[in-house]
């Protein structure tokens, strides 16, 4: 299960919006990089075989099955304050993260 605060299904309907991808759902990933080993990933893009459909605060999700493994339990906020960061993602399946936040191992 991944989490979506009010906050971050906010941001991510006035980005929706504002890339014209009207029923494209949000992909998240995890793609190898980042100065942790892996990163987190995501876009607007239609299911693919394989995926996995799921819905959290009224925002369609996609994940591709490697990638669930290591999202599974994620909660998603948004911090778009003096020092925000933007997508704030806390992963329980995470050994170690880098001081960004976006990438893990």
């Amino acid at each position: 299960m991944i989490t979506l605060s009010p906050r971050a299904a906010d941001r991510v309907r006035i980005m929706q919006a504002e890339a014209a991808a009207g029923a494209k759902r949000l992909r998240l990933l995890v793609d190898d990089g980042g100065c942790s080993g892996q990163q987190y990933g995501m876009a607007f893009d239609e299911p693919k075989p394989g995926d996995r459909e799921m819905e959290s605060e009224g925002v369609q999700l996609v994940v591709d099955a490697a990638s669930l493994a290591l999202l599974d339990g994620v909660s998603i906020d948004f911090d778009d304050g003096l020092h925000g960061k933007g997508f704030e993602i806390k992963n329980p399946n995470a050994k170690s993260t880098c001081g960004c936040g976006k990438s893990f191992n």
